[in-house]
């Protein structure tokens, strides 16, 4: 591994990580409803997407990402509607159903629910691609130093989850039911934004 080359991964890491969007929330309302872990756990998944999807920009893998590109449609209304449903239930949720115990798979189903909304949006590949160019990194780079970058992506965006949920988790036992009523209509109203800007973003395949 080239410590040069994991350096730098992990500050692209953090900038494609750290700006708040979609995921943010939900990591943001997990680390208040369900404790740190559970917000860190949902960062995870999205920092395995993105090191996916640096693998696709560091390894130059332009197949991968054309067959994804060329799918962006389908896959940003599947992630815009989901992101309006995930909306929708939080925004209608109240803190008492919040306190029950999570259903439908628990840790693991919430780290799959943010992997795959993160890949939903594969225009990140191209963040990816400008912001490693803005870095001085090409195609032309061996497979050691790609692989490289590519844990240091993960270690930056892993880095950026852990210190959001932490930081937010901290404030759990400080808030009662009220600010959480109201931590549950600004986080499915943002949600809910999110999804509705994905799908008004849109644009079918050739057009």
């Amino acid at each position: 591994m080239n410590p040069a080359f994991i350096l730098k991964g992990i500050l692209i890491g953090l900038s494609i990580a750290a700006p708040v969007g979609p995921i943010g929330v939900l990591c943001i309302r997990r680390s208040l409803r369900d404790g740190p872990w559970a917000g860190f756990t949902a960062g995870m998944g999205a920092a395995t997407a993105d090191a996916a999807y640096g693998s696709v920009a560091g390894f130059g893998l332009t197949a991968v990402s054309g067959f994804l590109v060329s799918r962006q449609f389908w896959l940003g209304l599947i992630g815009g509607l989901f992101l309006c449903y995930l909306g929708l239930r939080t925004l209608l949720s109240s803190p008492a159903a919040d306190a029950a115990p999570e259903r439908g798979g628990g840790l693991p189903a919430v780290y799959a629910s943010t992997f795959l909304l993160t890949l939903a949006n594969p225009a990140t590949i191209l963040s990816f691609t400008v912001v490693f160019a803005a870095f001085g990194l090409g195609a032309s780079v061996d497979y050691m130093a790609a692989a490289s970058l590519v844990a240091g992506v993960f270690l930056g965006s892993a880095l950026w989850w852990l210190i959001l949920s932490a930081g937010v988790g901290t404030l759990r036992s400080r808030l009662g039911t009220a600010w959480m009523t109201a931590v549950n209509r600004v986080s499915g109203a943002t949600l809910i934004a999110f999804g509705l800007y994905a799908l008004l973003r849109l644009r079918p395949a050739g057009s």
